[in-house]
């Protein structure tokens, strides 16, 4: 019988809001110094501008900065360069699947899976950006369980981003019934993301399926943090059996 191993990582959700901070400067680059200073294997990040006419996009400039192999999965164009969601890891990454969650006429949203190689076992990963409409999301949250619960991808599942949702509504009881959620409460005094500087409530949240453990989570509320973005990075330590 193979002896089963465990991996502790460290990951992180971040909405970057386009790399816009609170004081209205566009500064990729204070984005890249939030996530040096957090030092996660794995970073999941929301609303990020990738290559188009201008630049070669921040998703390229957070992977040279962190020295981090890095995926995107864009969902629309903005300002005629690709924006979306964006995986960056220290571990190698295999495969990258991306799934549909627009709803009728409202901004095209979406999920992100992406396959990590732990010690040759995989960890697959889902980044995820819901809409901010309460029937919207429900759609998403039916759509996310379903594909998150998927019996042929087999091993451990992290599911993280920003779910968008105010209060505990639909989405967030549906996903609490179909997978194990982190309880910010039981880890944090402050669980507030949003809106970074003086948060009022959490819309980032972090999911898991299979043998995983939450060993500690944490909210960075460097001064740095604080402004350059419109949310707050939230940061957690995992054990995942391998």
């Amino acid at each position: 019988m193979t002896e089963r191993r465990s991996h502790t990582i460290r990951v992180v959700t971040y909405n970057v809001h386009r790399g816009r901070g609170l004081d209205g400067r566009t500064k990729p680059d204070r984005i890249a110094a939030v996530l040096q200073d957090i030092d996660a294997d794995v970073v999941a990040l929301q609303k990020v501008v990738g290559a188009g006419p201008r630049h070669g996009g921040h998703a390229e400039a957070f992977g040279a900065a962190l020295g981090m192999g890095w995926v995107m999965a864009p969902t629309r164009q903005l300002w005629s360069h690709q924006f979306g969601n964006v995986v960056l890891s220290r571990f190698p990454i295999v495969h990258q699947l991306r799934y549909n969650l627009s709803w009728k006429t409202c901004e095209p949203r979406g999920c992100m899976r992406v396959d990590l190689d732990m010690d040759g076992v995989i960890l697959h990963l889902y980044n995820v950006h819901f809409g901010t409409a309460i029937l919207e999301r429900r759609v998403q949250a039916e759509r996310l369980a379903s594909i998150v619960s998927d019996r042929r991808v087999t091993g451990p599942k992290i599911v993280l981003g920003d779910f968008n949702e105010w209060t505990r509504g639909p989405a967030s009881a549906l996903l609490s019934e179909r997978l194990q959620g982190i309880d910010l409460s039981a880890h944090l005094r402050r669980r507030h993301t949003y809106p970074g500087i003086f948060p009022m409530v959490h819309l980032d949240h972090i999911y898991y399926q299979g043998d995983v453990e939450v060993e500690k989570v944490e909210l960075v509320r460097s001064r740095r943090a604080l402004i350059a973005s419109d949310h707050l990075p939230l940061v957690a330590t995992l054990r995942v059996a391998i």
